[in-house]
């Protein structure tokens, strides 16, 4: 009886730190998510920079075309 007891208790014990764990994977998955937005947004900001740079360059003949 008190074996039962003791085994429920961990059962117990290993669902809340599952559910501690799952939160916090809910919580980095989230942060995760807004930092690849970020980073798309600052690749996209990038790439317009260079072409706008590449015409510049063409415009004031510092590059071969």
């Amino acid at each position: 009886m008190e074996t039962d007891n003791l085994i429920l208790e961990h059962l117990r014990a290993i669902r809340e730190t599952q559910d501690r764990h799952s939160e916090d994977l809910r919580e980095i998955k989230g942060r995760l998510g807004i930092l690849e937005q970020q980073y798309a947004s600052v690749s996209n900001r990038l790439d317009r920079m260079d072409e706008r740079v590449a015409r510049i360059e063409k415009r004031l003949e510092l590059v071969e075309t």
